[in-house]
């Protein structure tokens, strides 16, 4: 059970019950991680509007969805991993592409470039060194691109913790385990 209140729609107040009605329009559902940020309108309409925000970015959704799963994957985050797990594949992501993204080895060396910047980012708790910018750059990644990714990982941080701690409970397919190495 959810340690953080979840807000009902049918039931909440004027603020949240505004946002978890474009969330339902747009989504088509009302994802329980909503339910339970509808709790404080403000924090709700700030997730939408960076989320909204990053989605007209750079990068696009297909690496947008790979840099949220390796995140997640970092955070042991179970609901983001079974979300974007989903929502990978709606961007067109393989079951490899999105192994490859939580695992921190795509074949494509800007991808592997992205997503190991946005493990670094996660491990480091925003440290990068000089040597991990290089590493992007190298990857063929600009600067516009890795500030991006900086914004990226902060949108799925956020949203791990938030999962993390309220122990959401998840209402989407569980992610695919990953496969141990030899």
């Amino acid at each position: 059970m959810t340690r953080i209140t979840t807000i009902d729609p049918a039931s909440a107040g004027p603020a949240a019950k505004t946002l978890l009605d474009a969330v339902q329009k747009k989504l088509g559902a009302t994802p329980n991680m909503m339910r339970v940020m509808a709790t404080n309108p403000s924090v709700l309409s700030a997730y939408l509007g960076f989320a909204g925000a990053l989605s007209g970015g750079l990068l696009g959704a297909k690496l947008h969805e790979q840099i949220a799963l390796a995140v997640a994957q970092a955070n042991g985050c179970d609901y983001c991993l079974a979300a974007h797990s989903l929502l990978g594949k709606g961007a067109g992501l393989s079951a490899a592409d999105m192994a490859a993204a939580r695992a921190g080895t795509p074949p494509d060396p800007r991808t592997a470039g992205l997503v190991l910047l946005a493990r670094r980012l996660v491990e480091t708790r925003g440290r990068a060194t000089a040597a991990d910018i290089a590493a992007a750059r190298a990857a063929s990644i600009s600067d516009a691109e890795i500030l991006e990714v900086i914004a990226a990982v902060a949108l799925n941080v956020f949203t791990n913790y938030l999962n993390l701690t309220a122990d959401t409970e998840i209402d989407f397919p569980p992610a695919a385990k990953l496969a141990q190495a030899a």
